[in-house]
């Protein structure tokens, strides 16, 4: 079960928290005002995370290379961006 817990009570509590995102097996939503605005996650659920964002970029880039299309030179797309 995922907590959930607001700003100003993640401040005052903040070492238990890490401690239960750090041991345990849930992130932690902090809500102010009553939104969601930010997850605390074990460093296990970031690695994990960040193993799933490359395969995807890779997918991406794999699928990128493979449709071809027009080769720009550096510059060009400098000239597009207002670079």
């Amino acid at each position: 079960m995922t907590i959930t817990i607001s700003t100003a009570s993640a401040r005052k509590n903040f070492a238990e928290i890490v401690n239960q995102v750090a041991y345990g097996v849930e992130p932690v939503i902090l809500t102010r005002r009553g939104k969601e605005v930010a997850a605390l996650v074990s460093i296990e659920e970031l690695e994990l995370l960040q193993q799933i964002e490359n395969h995807l970029d890779i997918a991406d880039a794999k699928k990128a290379l493979a449709d071809g299309g027009d080769n720009l030179h550096a510059e060009e797309v400098w000239k597009q961006l207002g670079l």
